[in-house]
């Protein structure tokens, strides 16, 4: 199984030594946050098609968290939907106000100093690219399961009867151009490690 990558991002550097390259995973120096350089408040998107293992990981990142005595603001996308009145819709109108107000949402929460982790498809680019440019600070995890095997999973039955509107199968997904964290599957134990370094609580 291919392990989870670290893609670089020009904007930060680190030049210490980067130990993990002996286990399988590359993890550029570059925008790794330095051990003890820990960033106050972030927004971490983990993006994938429907069943890829988002909100597994993220689930794992806010305990990873939890046990480092920083508390995470975890903002699934279903689960935030469900919550919204009235409900949002599906439609392309109602998907980028839903979006928009995710990312609001997460950019809150991380300038008063959380992690906000959002757990969500956001098939369009620019949604993700809108939170970017408004949060502290940003980590963006590709979780680029297959398609095939997200089917396979599929625990909510989602590519079952209304496959034709779903992101990654009936409607485009448009993956990261330069995502800090690139996961091939989402159950590799390592991302959780190489987001962590991204955030100066842990460090490759």
């Amino acid at each position: 199984m291919r392990r989870a990558t670290s893609n670089p991002r020009p904007r930060q550097r680190w030049h210490a030594p980067c130990s993990l390259r002996s286990h399988g995973v590359r993890a550029d120096r570059e925008g790794i946050q330095p051990r003890g350089d820990v960033v106050s408040g972030a927004v971490v998107w983990f993006t994938g098609a429907p069943a890829s293992g988002k909100s597994s990981l993220a689930a794992r990142l806010a305990a990873q968290l939890r046990d480092e005595r920083r508390e995470p603001l975890v903002l699934d996308g279903d689960e935030v939907r469900a919550s919204l009145v009235p409900t949002p819709g599906y439609d392309d109108d109602a998907r980028d106000a839903f979006y928009l107000t995710l990312g609001n949402l997460a950019c809150l929460g991380a300038r008063q100093g959380l992690i906000a982790i959002i757990a969500a498809t956001g098939h369009r680019r620019r949604w993700r690219d809108r939170v970017r440019e408004a949060a502290p600070h940003f980590v963006e995890v590709h979780v680029a399961t297959p398609v095939d095997e997200c089917r396979r999973r599929d625990p909510k039955g989602l590519y079952h009867g209304a496959e034709s509107a779903l992101p990654g199968a009936g409607v485009p997904y448009e993956p990261p151009l330069h995502a800090e964290v690139t996961a091939p599957a989402g159950d590799d134990p390592l991302v959780i490690d190489a987001v962590l370094a991204r955030l100066g609580i842990s460090s490759f």
